[in-house]
């Protein structure tokens, strides 16, 4: 039986190539929509962390989402936060986000505090020398400029806002932001003089987070503020409290299961109608229903087994091309994610051959047998 479903499969090359590459596009839509989206997450949570702050603080009912909530928290606020007892440094920060070539959030910072909170790394150049300056990260460094044709150097200017900036520095990435400009010209660009988007805030000691929240709070004018722990804020920057994230992987994984199942119950249907007279031979010599819908199965177990295969290493020939064209788009794949794009992928499958299969089963041999 083995046998024949594999020589089955090589009689009908075309349709067992389109087939695996069904299952293979149904891999590859998952993982990568997966792969975009759990990246950009992880990047963003990663160089958050690398900040070197304890706390953040906002003005009351802002989103907590990065570039989102715009600047409206006095600068000045500043002031009454840096002379609480536990608080070592306060670092005001002006956050925009931007969609100008590609989905960005650009941050304006005050120097000498943000690199207070932890120094810079610097790969080459240095901190702003002007207004217009601009310290890049090594993932921006590496695209290509446009203008030289080679990969951004110190010196070189990039379009920003409307304006063009001077590279002043290129630092180690985890930093906030990729692009990071004077906090003056960020508040000039986009209107918001005096003002940030938020606070960033180390304590004299991690041990006092907590305490330096009460102590914010208990301050005149600031009891309704939004203070937290970064480490709280990264923990709600999962797939699970973000608002559609999770729907929106559901709904992908959905349309790809779709695909895959039509493609699979279209191929295995015209294939069971094209064998109507061996099924009917196979039946007249002894075999059972059951061995007649495993023989189907199988068939289309080795179809999506390939399949997987193929979707798994074009997934990863993917992520490859992103990370060589466009290396400031984070791809990852997880291991529990690869799993779960198989396993969905293998189950559709299956589920599209189901009905063929009982077809199959169903066919009269004498009804088979006359069948030309």
């Amino acid at each position: 039986m083995n046998k024949l479903i594999f020589a089955n499969l090589l009689h009908r090359p075309l349709r067992s190539i389109i087939s695996i590459l069904a299952v293979a596009i149904e891999v590859i839509m998952i993982l990568s929509i997966v792969g975009i989206f759990m990246g950009m997450l992880n990047d963003q949570n990663q160089r958050t962390n690398g900040i070197g702050a304890d706390l953040m603080l906002w003005p009351p009912n802002v989103s907590f989402f990065n570039g989102v909530s715009g600047a409206a928290l006095p600068v000045a606020d500043a002031q009454p936060v840096s002379h609480l007892p536990h608080v070592a440094i306060v670092s005001p920060v002006v956050q925009k986000l931007t969609t100008s070539g590609s989905v960005e959030v650009l941050y304006g910072i005050d120097y000498p505090s943000y690199s207070a909170l932890k120094p810079f790394s610097y790969i080459a150049g240095g901190p702003f020398q002007g207004p217009n300056d601009l310290i890049i990260d090594s993932i921006i460094a590496s695209n290509r400029n446009p203008v030289t044709g080679k990969p951004y150097a110190v010196g070189d200017t990039m379009p920003i806002l409307g304006g063009f900036f001077r590279i002043s520095g290129i630092v180690e990435q985890g930093k906030g932001a990729r692009k990071l400009v004077p906090i003056l010209t960020m508040q000039r660009l986009i209107g918001v003089p005096g003002k940030a988007t938020l606070f960033y805030i180390k304590c004299d000691s991690p041990a006092n987070e907590d305490l330096v929240i009460n102590e914010i709070h208990a301050t005149p004018g600031l009891e309704d503020f939004t203070a937290i722990t970064v480490d709280s804020w990264l923990n709600q920057m999962t797939p699970d409290k973000i608002p559609g994230f999770n729907l929106s992987l559901n709904i992908v994984t959905g349309i790809a299961m779709i695909v895959g199942f039509l493609v699979i119950f279209q191929s295995m249907y015209t294939a069971v109608l094209e064998r109507t007279r061996e099924i009917g031979i196979l039946k007249s010599m002894g075999a059972s229903k059951g061995a007649i819908v495993g023989m189907v199965l199988r068939e289309c177990a080795v179809l999506a087994i390939a399949g997987i295969l193929l979707g798994d290493a074009g997934t990863f020939v993917l992520r490859l091309l992103l990370m060589h064209f466009f290396p400031s788009k984070p791809f990852d794949i997880t291991m529990g994610w690869l799993l779960r794009a198989d396993v969905l992928a293998f189950a559709g499958s299956e589920l599209g051959a189901l009905y063929p299969a009982w077809m199959a089963a169903r066919k009269d041999p004498i009804d088979a047998l006359a069948y030309e």
